[in-house]
């Protein structure tokens, strides 16, 4: 690059930058606050110590302060004062907590696979993805621009997950395995629901005229979505204690207690054994 050539991208690269209306808190230090968050409240998996250890108490006062300096390159666009939304927050972690225990417990009862409510909680994909969730829900319903997004999407780096921090979701929500589910922005999932891998929940049409109104599915209590099934339409509504099987794609509502299954035709053909 020449002088000349690096004095313009300079340039360029400096008028671009004053443009930006958010600055944001880095993605390290938002991986690493839900990661100490969740260690906090579940310390079954520990790393070598480092320093010496601190009460609850210190702890979570810790945590407190650095979300407070996350959300120092935000103050331009809070509606609200810094240490009204830090009070929010920290008040509404114990639910948050009580209905993580309940998650805990759908997964570790109904995965034949599971040996114990502390692998699931320090090992299961599911599990983590649906804790980052809870609490980037509660960040957005707080007012807080951005940083939801960016829990969730670090949590979708480390499971592949993509749970939309704006998404509404019950209790004792089970995701096995998990890897390719997507549940998009305006979605509504009532209590006791398990979904499998590769789970979409989405809209039929992508379109920003859309973005107020609600273009994900809603599905009611105590369903079971199995693995690959595609699931669209804001007014598509699956109801409760019903069965979605593998690879169905569905872009209307089915009543209660259906069972809804994709059909393909598999021919095995044998091979002949004879010379020609």
């Amino acid at each position: 690059m020449t002088a000349n050539h690096q004095e313009q991208f300079l340039k360029r690269l400096s008028g671009q930058n004053k443009k930006y209306r958010y600055h944001l808190p880095s993605r390290q230090d938002a991986g690493k606050f839900i990661q100490n968050l969740l260690n906090f409240l579940f310390p079954i998996s520990k790393d070598c110590p480092s320093c010496p250890s601190k009460d609850l108490a210190m702890k979570l006062g810790d945590l407190r302060n650095d979300l407070g300096c996350m959300l120092e390159p935000l103050l331009p666009q809070l509606e609200k004062d810094k240490e009204d939304i830090l009070d929010e927050i920290f008040s509404g972690i114990p639910e948050i907590y009580e209905k993580l225990l309940l998650d805990a417990r759908s997964i570790t009862d109904n995965d034949p696979a599971s040996v114990s409510i502390e692998e699931v909680i320090s090992v299961y994909p599911g599990f983590m993805a649906i804790a980052t969730y809870r609490f980037a829900h509660l960040f957005a319903q707080s007012g807080i621009p951005l940083l939801p997004r960016m829990l969730t999407e670090f949590a979708h780096s480390q499971t592949g997950i993509d749970i939309h921090p704006n998404a509404i979701i019950g209790h004792s929500f089970f995701i096995d395995h998990g890897t390719g589910v997507v549940i998009g922005e305006t979605t509504h999932i009532g209590n006791n629901v398990k979904l499998y891998q590769g789970v979409t929940l989405g809209a039929t049409h992508v379109s920003k005229s859309l973005a107020s109104r609600k273009r994900h599915p809603t599905i009611e209590d105590n369903v079971v979505v199995y693995a690959n099934a595609t699931i669209l339409g804001g007014e598509t509504v699956i109801g409760h204690d019903s069965i979605i099987g593998g690879n169905a794609w569905l872009v209307r509502s089915v009543p209660p207690y259906s069972q809804v299954y994709h059909q393909s035709k598999i021919e095995i053909r044998q091979h002949s054994t004879t010379a020609d």
